[in-house]
């Protein structure tokens, strides 16, 4: 059994008053996990081309991550990349995005994020373009608190070490940011929590931005989203898995 195989355990046993079946998933390599998450994501609107990258920093320091060439619903565990702590590759037959040293600079900078994702999402982007916070209209679209900062400096490309420098500064402490006329950007500690705040952030923006088209109305207050948002400790119980499964049925290959 290995960590991840762990937590689901734990988190069966705290959540569930019953014991149900187990396991949840099947054993599979973090690569496998990489290739799920982008899966995953890809059908919450992740899914700009060959846009987007994820990176998830394992124990040894070493960093999995998507290749460039391949788009997010055609991934394989086999075709996940592996990099060092500097963004070089050590492992893998594809190419990396140029783009990379945003996720280097930012697990430099926060020891506690192993995972950075950026694409350019869908409901996201376009309140990324219109350069507005969205409001929170529901429950879903409060799980992962009220704040949500608007990085407004991007230049052109993140290939650019002071560039991408910047943006990473500029996140601070944040789980998530918009870059402005560009996309969504999220870090987490896990690839559950990780999930779980991506597609919130999808959510909210929706909703956000079907209430605006119906006229608009009133959002939650602040003191409510924080009662909600007590799942993005560690993400939502039995999501991740779900979700997975989903994947996993219409495509077992992923874990080869």
């Amino acid at each position: 059994m290995n960590k991840f195989d762990g937590l689901n355990q734990a988190m069966v046993e705290h959540y569930a008053p019953r014991p149900g079946r187990r396991p949840l998933l099947p054993p599979m390599s973090d690569k496998a996990r990489i290739a799920l998450m982008c899966r995953m994501l890809f059908k919450e609107g992740w899914n700009e081309h060959i846009a987007g990258h994820i990176t998830f920093r394992q124990a040894d320091g070493t960093i999995l991550t998507n290749p460039w060439e391949l788009a997010w619903d055609e991934l394989t565990a086999s075709d996940i990349m592996t990099l060092d702590s500097e963004g070089q590759i050590i492992d893998g037959e594809w190419n990396i995005t140029p783009a990379i040293g945003l996720h280097v600079q930012l697990h430099a900078l926060r020891p506690e994020i192993d995972v950075v994702i950026h694409n350019h999402a869908k409901w996201s982007g376009i309140w990324a373009n219109l350069q507005r916070v969205p409001p929170v209209y529901d429950q879903t679209g409060a799980h992962c608190g009220a704040e949500l900062p608007i990085y407004n400096e991007y230049t052109g490309t993140f290939e650019n070490e002071k560039s991408s420098l910047s943006a990473a500064e500029a996140l601070g402490d944040a789980k998530w940011a918009l870059l402005a006329n560009h996309g969504s950007l999220v870090v987490a500690k896990d690839l559950r929590q990780a999930h779980l705040r991506a597609i919130t952030l999808e959510w909210r923006c929706k909703r956000a931005y079907e209430v605006e088209l119906a006229g608009g109305a009133e959002p939650l207050s602040n003191e409510e989203i924080e009662k909600v948002s007590i799942t993005d400790t560690h993400g939502f119980p039995f999501c991740w898995e779900a979700m997975a499964r989903r994947e996993l049925r219409l495509d077992p290959s992923i874990l080869e």
